[in-house]
C-alpha cells in the first residue's frame, strides 16, 4: 500500500489521463485543450531546474578551488549517495540495505583515503562485495558499477590532490561539450542507433558530435598553454568512455524500471542521474593511468 505522500506512488487515472493529454497538447500543436493547472512538457520544472543547477554549479566549483578536505568530504557524501541510489534501484524492497550500503561506502573510500596503500585499496571493492552478496536484481551488473563509483570517488579526490584544478575543470568541460553537442546533434541530424539493445535513444551522429565535442575541449586546454598536443587525443577518449558510463546508468535504470535514479537533486532526478558521464571519464583515466604517465592538462612553460 502506498501513501498520498509516496514519489513513487502510481497516479490516479484521473491525474494520468490528465498527463496523456498535457504531453499531447506539447507534441501536436492541433492540440489545444489542456488540461487547467497541470505543467505542458518539460518547461513546468525549468525554475527547479535551474536553481539546482547554478546551486551544484557554485558549490562544486568553489570546491574544485579550494580543494583539501573539504573537497574529499563532499566527494564522499556524493559516492556515499551513489552508493544510496544503486543499491535502492536494484533492491526497491530492501529499506535499511541503502543505507548501510551507502554507510559502507563512505567508511570504506574514507579508509582508503586516510591510509593510503595499495593494501588499503582492497577497501574500493567492499561495496561491490556487499552488493553482490545480497538479494538485488542484477547483481554482477550492479556490482561492477559500484567499483567504477569508488574508482571514481578515489580518482577525483586524487587528481585534485596531484595534479591540480586544471585537470578536473579539464574532465568537467569534456563532459559537458560531450553531452550538449551530442544532445543537439542526436535530436537534429538523428540516424541510425548507436547500441539500440541497451540505449535506444543514443545515435551514431550524436556519439560522434560528442567525441568533436571533447576533442575541441583538448583543443582548447592545449591552445591556452595547458598540455601538449597529445591531450587532443586523449580527450576524445576520455569523452566516449564518459558516453559509457551515461549508457551505463541508463542501462541499470532501463533494467529496474526507473526513470531517474532519485528525487535528491530537484530537477535533475539523483545524484547518479548528473554525474554517470563523469564516473565513466574519471575510471578511463585511472585505468589509463596505470600504463602509464598521461598527458593530463598543465600549465606548459
Amino acid at each position: 500500500m502506498t501513501s498520498a505522500g509516496d514519489p513513487d506512488a502510481p497516479l490516479p487515472d484521473a491525474d494520468v489521463a490528465a498527463e496523456a493529454a498535457a504531453e499531447a497538447a506539447a507534441a501536436d500543436p492541433a492540440v489545444t485543450s489542456i488540461p487547467p493547472g497541470r505543467p505542458v512538457g518539460r518547461w513546468a520544472d525549468l525554475r527547479k531546474r535551474a536553481l539546482s543547477a547554478i546551486v551544484l554549479v557554485a558549490v562544486g566549483g568553489a570546491e574544485i578551488w579550494l580543494g583539501g578536505p573539504s573537497f574529499a568530504v563532499l566527494v564522499i557524501l556524493l559516492t556515499a549517495a551513489m552508493m544510496w541510489e544503486l543499491a535502492k534501484m536494484t533492491a526497491p524492497a530492501r529499506e535499511n540495505t541503502p543505507i548501510g550500503l551507502a554507510a559502507l561506502a563512505a567508511i570504506s573510500l574514507g579508509i582508503t583515503l586516510i591510509f593510503p596503500d595499495r593494501f588499503t585499496t582492497a577497501f574500493l571493492l567492499v561495496p561491490a562485495l556487499a552488493i553482490a552478496l545480497t538479494d538485488r536484481r542484477d547483481r554482477r551488473l550492479s556490482s561492477l558499477f559500484s567499483v567504477a563509483i569508488m574508482v571514481a570517488g578515489y580518482g577525483l579526490i586524487d587528481l585534485r590532490m596531484t595534479s591540480g584544478t586544471p585537470v578536473i575543470i579539464w574532465l568537467v568541460l569534456i563532459v559537458v561539450a560531450s553531452d550538449v553537442l551530442g544532445y543537439f546533434v542526436g535530436r537534429i541530424v538523428g540516424g541510425p542507433k548507436f547500441w539500440p539493445s541497451v540505449s535506444p535513444k543514443k545515435t551514431w551522429s550524436g556519439t560522434v558530435a560528442g567525441w568533436v565535442g571533447a576533442g575541441l575541449v583538448g583543443i582548447g586546454f592545449w591552445a591556452a598553454g595547458y598540455g601538449t598536443l597529445a591531450l587532443v587525443p586523449l580527450s576524445v577518449a576520455i569523452g566516449f568512455a564518459g558516453q559509457m558510463g551515461d549508457i551505463w546508468e541508463s542501462w541499470i535504470k532501463r533494467r529496474c524500471g526507473v526513470k531517474d535514479a532519485s528525487t535528491l537533486i530537484p530537477g535533475h532526478g539523483g545524484v547518479l542521474d548528473r554525474f554517470d558521464a563523469l564516473i565513466g571519464a574519471i575510471v578511463a583515466v585511472m585505468v589509463l593511468g596505470l600504463a602509464g604517465p598521461l598527458p593530463l592538462p598543465e600549465l606548459v612553460p
